[in-house]
């Protein structure tokens, strides 16, 4: 019934806004096809072509999320000069202010992470899930969390980085920006004047010791344009700087672990005179396996080479895509866009081994969290004078339906897991939450109004956003040892206003400031996880929390160029209702082992600023800085907000010719402030890498990058990957550390 409603739905938004366009543009088209035919009368089919592209009609037009002074674009030539491999990569060389979190598999900006940060891919959310009852902090087993990394640095053509709460454009989900992916589109591998283009890659890591490459190829046919593109790489545990081998809690060095990942993209794409159409099909999946072997011992319950960890993530999406420029500025649209597309994340936790103690026997867990989607989103633009006042209009439309499934399947040497005391905790093959279906619909507008011709803008916008989740019970939920009914739905709606003035009184000099709402709805684990038994632990969701909201300001300038600028930012943000987990003891006893439950803190607050620079000479010389520092804490209690790591910087110097350039690069973070719960408080650090490249004259197309990284392999760690949970360390700290000193490089050959 859902597919079937959203389908009815989205075709018809599709058809509507592309009758709109075809409407009116027919005297233009009529116009530019008298040309065209008489151009392949001369024979001369790709000169026929050129204009399309060269005009912008096919070009891949960037993401209206991304179109705000907060941004800052990492491109597919930054990705390969960096040799950015995972998230993490862009926090040490481009993205300062940028992490990852390995535990919750979540992107982290300005201090918030995990799904206060939205992030999407040709406009498409990639959700992020939350397995609230099968987490661990041993590393056992991450259950289903995470999934926002689900896609190959080698498929994208730019990385976007919007910085802030602003849900005017973004909906749900953007307390602390916006992780904007744009894939590879042929446009980017074709050159102007040819017909085909490709690039071809290869790259030794040894932070984890990967291997691996990726090929991408486009071709182009008339007007007719096709894209491949796949990668492989196989590779193991990611290094620290332990030193201590062996089995149990005395171990240092990681757990040894073997993945492999593998990636795919295709697209077709048809250059109309009335827009490009195109088709688009994505695949990703990442499966690795571990060796538990801090959590094995010659005398416990699971033995030397008797205990592994898997942990997997796949992602698929087929969209229809479209998009138009206008070459006319009495066309009614001047650029839109839009997609309509299925989507499916999966993530897959488990654990694997035998019990020499307690339950005897085989024992094995799985545990799944998956995200099904269908949906449309589409936005359009309009440049129009009234009077002296000169209005930029940007309006759009996003519509999802989803639907959320989690669920454990596992064995154990139990007759009778839900009453006999040894098995009492071993409850598996049961749901514990239950499915939900979800809608959700939001609307925005806003207006970039200049001022006669002074260069000041004022930008008022409005998001309307509403969305749905209906709990369905199932036999899989009905078999939790906890299960106590189904939950009821929740419904909500929020508007999300901004406003931002800026003053551009120069070429390249932009100073603003912005007002804004943003805004989180609850995650469907956040309110219906239901995970225990009477006699041991409990995880409860609220079905009663509220979405959270926040409110506040900014102001900052963007200066100069790529060869001489930066970038100030300085941002004030109130956050209500800031969902967060409590844990209590029963006061009925009938969970002695305590409970934990989500609940809304009433008052949250941050603050921070962002500074970079960059300066290119004459002589080959260039240098560049950056700096990033976020305070948040509960403003009733005083506690500082986990998820907020400590001050970092960068700072680089490098030299470059024609064909071979090296940086230095100097990495810095403050110590971790005390936070409540904290069992590792990292220490203050700073490393250095030294990278280097070449593209030798004699092999067109062809550059050869290597880099040092950590070159005086110091132990340091990072904040967001320390462990935070209440209690001691199950490890010495050195398991916790970052790598040591590594090398990597990357071969890459462009045609």
């Amino acid at each position: 019934m859902v597919v079937r409603r959203s389908r009815s739905v989205l075709l018809a938004c599709t058809a509507f806004l592309a009758l709109g366009l075809a409407t009116t543009s027919l005297a233009q088209t009529a116009a530019q096809n008298e040309e065209a035919t008489g151009e392949a009368a001369k024979g001369d089919r790709v000169t026929n072509l050129k204009p399309i592209v060269v005009t912008g009609k096919g070009k891949a037009n960037k993401d209206v999320l991304a179109d705000s002074p907060t941004t800052s674009e990492t491109t597919a030539q930054d990705i390969d000069d960096k040799q950015i491999t995972r998230i993490e990569d862009l926090g040490r060389s481009t993205e300062v202010g940028v992490g990852f979190n390995r535990a919750t598999g979540g992107v982290n900006i300005r201090g918030l992470g995990d799904d206060r940060v939205l992030t999407t891919v040709d406009g498409i959310q990639i959700p992020f899930l939350l397995d609230a009852s099968r987490g661990s902090a041993n590393g056992a087993n991450n259950g289903g969390n995470g999934g926002v990394n689900s896609f190959d640095f080698n498929a994208l053509s730019s990385v976007d980085i919007v910085r802030g709460a602003d849900s005017s454009r973004a909906g749900s989900g953007a307390l602390g920006g916006a992780f904007v992916l744009r894939t590879l589109e042929p446009e980017d591998l074709i050159a102007p004047g040819s017909t085909w283009g490709g690039v071809f890659k290869f790259g030794y890591n040894g932070d984890d010791r990967s291997i691996g490459g990726s090929a991408a190829v486009a071709k182009r046919i008339d007007n007719t344009a096709v894209l491949f593109q796949g990668g492989y790489t196989h590779g193991h545990e990611l290094e620290n700087n332990g030193d201590v081998g062996g089995y149990s809690t005395k171990r240092t060095e990681a757990n040894p672990a073997d993945y492999n990942q593998r990636s795919g993209l295709f697209k077709i794409r048809q250059y109309t005179d009335i827009g490009t159409f195109g088709i688009t099909a994505e695949h990703y999946n990442k499966d690795k396996t571990t060796d538990l072997m801090t959590l094995q011992s010659p005398t416990g319950n699971f033995r030397p080479g008797n205990y592994n960890g898997t942990d997997n993530v796949e992602r698929n999406r087929v969209s229809l895509d479209y998009k138009y420029e206008a070459e006319s500025a009495d066309s009614l649209l001047d650029t839109a866009n839009a997609v309509f597309y299925w989507q499916n994340l999966l993530r897959e936790g488990g654990v694997e081994g035998y019990r020499y103690t307690s339950v005897i026997g085989d024992y094995w867990r799985r545990n799944e969290m998956e995200d099904r989607s269908i949906g449309f989103a589409g936005n359009a633009s309009k440049s129009f004078d009234t009077g002296s006042l000169h209005h930029q209009v940007t309006f759009g439309l996003d519509v999802a339906f989803d639907k959320v499934h989690q669920y454990s399947a596992g064995k154990d040497s139990c007759a009778l897991p839900r009453w006999r005391a040894s098995c009492a905790f071993l409850h598996t093959n049961q749901s514990d939450m239950p499915d939900v279906d979800g809608k959700r619909v939001g609307v925005f507008i806003d207006d970039k109004i200049e001022l006669g011709s002074s260069n000041f803008y004022l930008t008022p916008g409005l998001r309307f956003d509403w969305y749905d989740y209906s709990p369905k019970n199932t036999a899989a939920y009905r078999d939790s040892a906890n299960y106590n009914g189904l939950p009821s739905g929740q419904s909500d709606s929020r508007f999300s206003p901004k406003l931002r003035a800026s003053y551009q009184p120069q070429d390249n000099v932009e100073l603003y400031a912005q007002w804004a709402m943003a805004f989180r709805a609850p995650s469907v684990s956040e309110l219906y996880v239901n995970y225990g038994v009477p006699g041991g632990y409990v995880t409860y969701g609220n079905s009663d929390l509220k979405p959270e909201t926040s409110n506040g300001i900014e102001i900052g300038t963007n200066l100069g160029d790529d060869d001489f600028g930066g970038h100030i930012g300085a941002f004030y943000n109130k956050y209500k209702n800031f969902i967060d987990t409590l844990n209590y003891r029963d006061p009925t006893g009938t969970y002695p082992l305590g409970i934990t439950e989500y609940f809304n803190r009433a008052n949250v607050r941050m603050f921070g600023v962002e500074v970079n620079a960059h300066r290119k000479f004459d002589n080959g010389i260039h240098i560049k800085g950056s700096v990033a520092y976020v305070n948040g804490k509960d403003s009733d209690t005083g506690q500082w907000i986990n998820s907020v790591a400590p001050a970092k910087a960068a700072f680089s110097v490098g030299y470059a010719t024609e064909v071979w350039g090296t940086d230095l690069t100097f990495i810095t973070a403050a110590r971790e402030a005390k936070k409540t719960g904290d069992t590792l408080q990292t220490p203050a650090y700073g490393i250095f890498d030294l990278t280097a490249w070449w593209e030798p004259e004699q092999v067109k197309g062809l550059s050869i990058r290597g880099g040092v990284y950590n070159i005086f392999n110091k132990t340091y760690y990072d904040a967001l990957n320390a462990p935070s949970y209440s209690g001691t360390l199950t490890q010495p700290a050195s398991y916790y550390s970052e790598p040591g000193r590594t090398f990597k490089l990357t071969l890459t050959q462009r045609f």
